[in-house]
């Protein structure tokens, strides 16, 4: 594996930080609040449709993309996991608000979506189970990772979007 850099201390710390963050809130979806079937009613409510398959796989992705994120196990697919839900949440929920998060805005989810696409292309480091499996070279990072996170990520969001995005007409002519 070799000697340890700052840079692996960084993106371990980046990498630990982001994905417990991305992790807790599936969690939250899954057991707080009003767990999955308060979650598959938000869902439902917004468009997403059917709410209930959609509570589990934006609860689960969280979940298990941000842990795998945080102990470093394909990397490169776990930050398209988190980019895919975070560019979801932006056009789904948080576009309409603006930029700042004080107002529901997007800018936590392009932080987040950033993050992961910067540990796509850099990889998990050594202090990594991937960077102990290739002893410290990531074999999915690189360009290969920047364009496996935008492929599966930004792709996979945008077909998930055009399949299943069903919001209430805003039109008044309509009803």
């Amino acid at each position: 594996m070799g000697l340890v850099s700052q840079f692996d201390w960084a993106v371990a710390f980046l990498r630990v930080v982001t994905g417990i963050t991305v992790a807790a809130h599936g969690y939250n979806k899954i057991f707080q609040g009003g767990r999955l079937a308060g979650t598959a009613g938000w869902l439902d409510s917004i468009g997403m449709r059917p709410g209930w398959l959609h509570a589990r796989l934006v609860a689960f992705t969280e979940l298990g993309a941000g842990l795998l994120l945080a102990i470093g196990l394909l990397t490169t697919l776990a930050a398209a996991g988190i980019i895919g839900v975070m560019s979801v949440a932006v056009w789904t929920v948080h576009r309409k608000n603006g930029f700042f998060n004080t107002t529901s805005g997007w800018e936590y989810n392009l932080v987040l979506a950033s993050i992961a696409l910067t540990l796509a292309v850099t990889g998990a480091g050594q202090i990594s189970i991937d960077g102990a499996i290739t002893g410290g070279f990531g074999l999915l990072n690189g360009g290969i990772g920047l364009l496996i996170a935008i492929v599966l990520g930004i792709g996979g969001a945008a077909a998930h979007i055009a399949v299943f995005y069903r919001p209430a007409s805003t039109d008044a002519s309509a009803s």
